[in-house]
């Protein structure tokens, strides 16, 4: 009986402030449609990472020192700031410039649509004397999603500014595609590559339907308009057109591969096998074996890395919607924290 009423006390509570939610929402609906537009577009994020690991580094460096030895190292750094500064005034800075970007990969290769703006946005200040890194972790997906995922990074390519990719985790199917754009590949030891294949199923319903007298026409002008349906009887012939196309995709796969990869053995490895980054090494699928991380403090060094985001603007009504999801999820935590400790303890 206890249950039922803390069950229904929370029920009250979810219905009052989801009907809260709903009319502040239709209230700032009105409100959001009235933003200009060049806030819905979003803005580039860059973030000097060179800093972030001084700063990073110092604070370790300075935890260890007694109270005397932190004053004594502070008035040091300032002094070296002011140095600096002045130095950079005098004359511009002679470093080489690293520009770094993230792409992480969903069926749809959603993240090429940031891509587009961070590339367009470094092409219009990078030079060959410069370098582009790509984070990238995907394991592939829609064959054109990630074909303009592919041809985003090929800019970079025409341009002649060198491009490195490091994958950390996954790069397989249209994720490898996008990798081997580059003219360098890093990947951790255990990281996974290849899949250069190409998959494509779909469920019929034909005789499920025809069992319960529900019939599916389906009209087309053009002979392989439709080769394979969800509703209609498939044929012999349709199935072999399909297959026949996967075959043709493949084929492009591989010479896209070929073209870009040259010392990789294409037959050897467009099996749709996957390999671990030490075996992707063996097979040249990856030129070294080494963590993005690692790669960049060493850049770091020698080079100014900029970390380059674009992010879109929320508009009003969306950011109330994700306070108001949060805010349910809370609620929910915390009455079911609240039963188990009645229903256990």
């Amino acid at each position: 009986m206890e249950f039922i009423t803390e069950y229904g006390l929370f029920l009250a509570k979810t219905a009052t402030f989801v009907v809260a939610v709903v009319i502040i929402v239709s209230v700032l609906a009105g409100l959001g449609g009235r933003v200009r537009k060049h806030h819905t577009r979003g803005e580039l994020e860059i973030t000097h990472l060179n800093e972030i690991m001084d700063d990073m580094g110092n604070a370790l460096h300075g935890a260890m020192l007694d109270p005397s030895e932190q004053k004594q190292l502070k008035k040091q750094k300032k002094k070296e700031d002011k140095a600096t500064k002045k130095a950079s005034k005098k004359a511009p800075s002679e470093k080489k410039r690293v520009f770094l970007l993230d792409f992480k990969g969903d069926m749809k290769a959603s993240a090429a649509t940031n891509l587009r703006e961070e590339i367009t946005a470094v092409l219009s200040q990078a030079n060959e004397k410069d370098e582009i890194v790509v984070r990238l972790e995907s394991a592939g997906g829609m064959v054109h999603s990630y074909g303009l995922a592919s041809s985003q990074l090929d800019r970079i390519k025409k341009k002649g500014i060198p491009l490195t990719v490091c994958v950390d985790k996954v790069a397989a199917s249209g994720g490898y595609m996008m990798a081997c754009v580059a003219d360098k590949i890093l990947a951790a030891p255990f990281s996974i590559l290849g899949s250069i294949g190409v998959v494509a199923q779909l469920p019929n319903f034909n005789r499920l339907l025809k069992k319960h007298d529900v019939d599916v026409e389906l009209h087309t002008a053009g002979e392989h308009k439709r080769t394979l349906t969800m509703f209609g009887e498939n044929t012999d012939e349709g199935r072999e057109k399909f297959v026949e196309d996967l075959e043709d995709t493949h084929e492009l796969f591989k010479d896209f591969v070929s073209q870009h990869r040259e010392s990789v053995d294409i037959n050897a490895i467009a099996t749709g096998d996957i390999w671990l980054g030490t075996r992707a090494k063996e097979l040249s699928l990856v030129d070294e074996l080494m963590t993005s991380d690692e790669y960049i403090v060493d850049l770091s060094a020698g080079a100014n890395i900029y970390e380059v985001k674009y992010a879109h603007h929320k508009t009003l009504p969306e950011k109330v919607g994700l306070a108001a999801e949060s805010s349910a999820d809370r609620l929910l935590l915390r009455w079911w924290n609240r039963l188990s400790a009645k229903r256990f303890s």
